[in-house]
Order: C-alpha cells, then structure tokens, then sequence
C-alpha cells in the first residue's frame, strides 16, 4: 500500500465518528479541480508512511476512535486492499472508504465480505459530461468502460445495503443548472447526497498542469438553486462546506 497521508484524528471525514484518515496515492481519473493532485500526477514524490506505523498507532488508539476512512487517490487500484482493511477490521473499527467508483467488482468484493462499514462515492457531473469533467478524453480506449463501471458502482451502492453517500465538488466553471437536473434523473431516490463548493488548495490538479488555471465556487444562490432542482427527485440534499448557509 503506498500511504503518503495519515490524518490522526478528524471529526468530518467520517460522519458522525470519531476516526483517523489514511490518503492512498495514485488514481484513474484527472480531474481538473482535484484537491489532491500531488497524490494523481506525481505520488512517488510525495512522502511515504509505512502500512506497519498506520497499524500500530489505530492498534494504540483502539477504543478511542471509532472508524478509520481510507481515501486518495483512488484506494480501489490497490489489488491488496482487502487484505489491508481486514487488518484494520481486526482492530475493532468501522471503515468508510471514499471512492470515484470506478471498480464496482472491488467494492462488491469489500461489501461482501463485510470489509466496509460506509461508502463515500464522488460524483464528478451528470452522465454525458462525466468524461470532460473528469479529465478524461471521450474517444481514448478505455473511457467507456471507466463510464459504465460507475454506473455500475452507483447502482450496487444503491441497492446493496449499505450506508452511504453520494457527493460533488461544484465548480462554477464546470457545472450548470442543466447538469443537476440530469443528475437528479441519474441518482433519484438516492439516500443522501452532498454538494461540496470548489475551494482553492496548492495542489489542485488543473494549476499543477498550468498555473494559469483558475477555478471558483458558485455563489451561494446558484448553490441554492442546485439543491432546489435536485430535491425534485432526491429528497435528502444538503450542502457541505465551510460558511454555507
């Protein structure tokens, strides 16, 4: 497992429990306003934190946290993550993991042999953007495939049982109202689903690329008006985010 960030203790990555954060390197997607871009484009660069020194602190504060959120990057690309969860599970913890949903089979694989306590899935846009938001090239071989095992996550996630969420990073350069509009068709009846504001870090992906890129969060009206046309079909919205009202 290629670990290059630990968060000790957090409050927000996992709801409602007290929980440590564990950032895998590495992903499938190049999302423009990707927050952590040092782990997609270059994560051999950035420093590394052995799986044993992960273990033994959650080994030392078991019964002191209550889940552990495994995150990234995409952890889905790591073949030994089963075996890494499982190792935390002994320890007595929920896992929630965060995912861009591109490897149904793995996250079918984790929830059937009850390795995950709660699923985070990023929702990027509505179907038909998906591959420009998501800084894939529509035509280049794989992309569809990548597509379709998204829809594939979204709907086993729906439909297997467990907790979870869907979210989305708006980016006013990037979404509209016709976007949610289609999104809300594409995840009606969706237990809950969090819109997230862009905010601007030192790692965006885009401005790693090219420092001339600049992206925003919508104003708050706009925000407003996503979450009215969503509730038509999804009932449960909520934004998420520092000093939204």
């Amino acid at each position: 497992m290629n670990i290059h960030g630990f968060i000790t203790l957090t409050l927000l990555d996992y709801p409602e429990h007290l929980a440590a954060s564990i950032f895998l390197g590495g992903c499938n997607l190049r999302c423009p306003f990707c927050q952590n871009g040092n782990l997609v484009l270059s994560p051999e660069n950035e420093p590394s934190i052995s799986e044993e020194e992960v273990l033994a602190f959650l080994k030392k504060r078991s019964g002191i946290l209550e889940g552990v959120c495994i995150s990234g990057g995409e952890p889905t690309l790591y073949r030994e993550l089963p075996d890494f969860i499982s190792k935390i599970k002994a320890l007595g913890y929920l896992v929630k993991l965060d995912t861009n949903g591109t490897n149904p089979e793995m996250l079918r694989f984790l929830y059937e042999n009850h390795l995950l306590d709660y699923i985070a899935m990023d929702i990027k846009t509505q179907p038909e953007q998906y591959a420009k938001v998501s800084g894939l090239q529509p035509d280049a071989a794989g992309t569809q495939k990548l597509l379709q095992n998204i829809n594939l996550s979204k709907e086993y996630i729906m439909s297997c049982g467990i907790d979870y969420e869907f979210r989305t990073t708006v980016v006013a350069e990037l979404h509209r109202d016709e976007d949610f509009k289609e999104l809300g068709k594409w995840l009606s009846g969706c237990r809950r689903y969090y819109l997230q504001p862009y905010r601007e870090s030192e790692h965006i992906l885009a401005s790693m690329r090219n420092p001339d890129v600049c992206f925003h969060a919508p104003d708050t009206e706009s925000l407003h008006r996503y979450i009215e046309i969503l509730k038509k079909t999804i009932p449960n919205v909520e934004l998420r985010g520092k000093d939204i009202k």
